[in-house]
Parts: structure tokens; sequence; C-alpha cells
């Protein structure tokens, strides 16, 4: 399992992200499809590390919103 944030970029995709995957970035035209495309990104980066023979990282990412 892994977090993902998720926002809009500036040209109207939505953007993903996986910070405990450094440079593990997807998007889509949709919210669902970001999700669908971080997810197979995901996958495929952990399959790439494991085949190079190389450590998975944890998930040590912790989100908080902060009200200003």
């Amino acid at each position: 399992m892994r977090q993902v944030i998720l926002y809009v970029g500036e040209d109207g995709y939505w953007v993903a992200e996986c910070p405990s995957l450094p440079g593990c970035i997807s998007q889509g035209k949709t919210k669902e499809e970001a999700i669908a495309n971080i997810r197979e990104a995901i996958q495929g980066y952990i399959s790439a590390l494991q085949e190079d023979g190389l450590p998975v990282p944890e998930e040590r990412f912790e989100a908080l919103l902060v009200a200003v």
C-alpha cells in the first residue's frame, strides 16, 4: 500500500505522485484515470527495482492537512 498525492496541474490534467518512490509520477485527464495510471506506475517501479535486485523503499510518508 502506498500513499499518493493528487492535484490538478497547470494544464488541467490530474497529477499523481507517490512520495515514497522518488520520481514515481503519473497523470490523467480525470482523477480516476490518474489513479489508475499511478497504480500501474507504482507496480512497474517496484517490479523494476526487484528485477535489478535493489531494495524497495518502505512507505514512510505521513500526510497532514494544515488549516491556514
